[in-house]
């Protein structure tokens, strides 16, 4: 028997002040059961209990976004993506929204194509690619109006990953556990170089385990300099200092 997501809609307005329709708990729980049958053969994921699976990939993807960009049409990039978080809840919850979900992985971007066929998703586009080079792709370079980037990199990467990308005027959402004020001093220097700043920061506790979540908010401002991002692999290993 396929095992259930527990919809907590309480819970969800209690915290974000927001519900999910009955149509996006039906995807939630497609989501799930898909993500499930096919991490016995590929490592999506080690989060799989139902309310381990609501809080951290769902509640947490959709937390740095709801009550905080609300427009209608927003084209949108999830900068290693994995599974799909937090672009494929968010993609529900925002069905006018497009979203790239970009993963340097192929099995698991032919995973999110199969799942976009099975689910019938029309606002996901999966794309298999290293993002250093997109950055530097007139078709991709500051084409979007916001970058999600979860658990990819340290502070400094991921603002060398995102900037690029952004529109002027667009927003980056770095997710993030701890911070320190250390953090907001080197990502406001380094952001600077790429062509940003740090617009905003939201601490939040998880509402089932109360754990620490940190939401930046980085703007772009101007355009960023050609010379970034750098080469595969050197954002991660010679990060820009402050």
């Amino acid at each position: 028997m396929q095992e259930q997501l527990p919809t907590l809609e309480q819970l969800w307005l209690d915290t974000l002040n927001w519900t999910p329709s009955g149509e996006v708990l039906c995807q939630f729980q497609k989501l799930y059961e898909l993500i499930l049958e096919k991490n016995q053969q590929l490592n999506l994921t080690k989060i799989t209990q139902p309310l381990e699976f609501w809080e951290k990939h769902l509640w947490d993807s959709l937390a740095a976004v709801v009550g905080v960009f609300e427009q209608q049409k927003l084209k949108a990039i999830d900068i290693g993506t994995g599974a799909g978080f937090p672009g494929l809840p968010i993609s529900f919850a925002y069905p006018t929204w497009q979203l790239t979900l970009v993963d340097s992985t192929k099995k698991k971007v032919n995973f999110l194509a199969e799942l976009k066929e099975k689910m019938l998703l029309k606002n996901i586009e999966p794309l298999a690619a290293r993002i250093e080079e997109l950055g530097q792709d007139p078709l991709y370079r500051e084409q979007y109006d916001l970058v999600l980037i979860r658990a990819v990199a340290q502070e400094s990467a991921c603002a060398e990953y995102a900037l690029p990308l952004l529109k002027i005027g667009g927003s980056a959402i770095l997710y993030r556990g701890q911070w320190s004020e250390d953090q907001t001093q080197n990502l406001c220097q380094v952001s600077a170089k790429l062509g940003g700043e740090i617009n905003s920061l939201k601490s939040l506790s998880t509402p089932v385990s109360g754990s620490t979540r940190n939401c930046v908010y980085l703007k772009k401002t101007k355009s960023t300099s050609l010379e970034y991002p750098r080469a595969i692999g050197v954002p991660t290993h010679s990060p820009l200092l402050s």
